[in-house]
């Protein structure tokens, strides 16, 4: 147990930079680092020395938060996308910057494609429909909408 918990003290610190109200559970990446957040009571002693910032969220990462910490390394960002990281900033220190890339593009995908067919066949309202007690009172529940029919009468042959 002592040596499983020496091991823990020598992972490198992880700042985490995110927005106070985007909920991220931590729990995957504690066996890599120790991540530590702002309102963490130790982030003023580790500021000096954490060498990675993992990104969540649409949070900014400006050349003043940078700033803050002098042996930044690493920018890790948990989305697709790095529009939010001061790239020239990162750059002039030499701060290389990674993201998630299109690792949840599938993801995306079927979701939208689930939410597609939710609205169009109106699989939501039905169950709400049908859990308010109304089914028994007004009877059945329409599926489908006048989209649906946009798309099949505007469907390419």
């Amino acid at each position: 147990m002592a040596d499983t918990n020496q091991k823990k003290k020598n992972l490198p610190i992880a700042i985490i930079h995110r927005h106070s109200t985007f909920p991220f559970d931590l729990t995957w990446a504690t066996h890599i680092c120790t991540p530590i957040e702002p309102s963490d009571p130790s982030h003023q002693t580790h500021q000096s020395s954490a060498r990675v910032m993992i990104v969540t969220g649409p949070t900014p990462v400006t050349s003043a938060l940078m700033a803050q910490y002098p042996s930044l390394e690493c920018v890790i960002g948990t989305s697709a996308g790095v529009d939010r990281v001061d790239l020239e900033e990162c750059r002039r220190r030499g701060v290389r910057v990674t993201n998630a890339g299109d690792a949840f593009s599938e993801d995306g995908a079927d979701y939208a494609v689930g939410l597609l067919i939710d609205v169009f066949r109106l699989v939501s309202a039905s169950d709400r429909y049908v859990r308010s007690g109304l089914w028994p009172k007004n009877g059945f529940y329409p599926l489908g909408n006048s989209a649906r029919q946009f798309i099949t009468v505007n469907e390419v042959k």
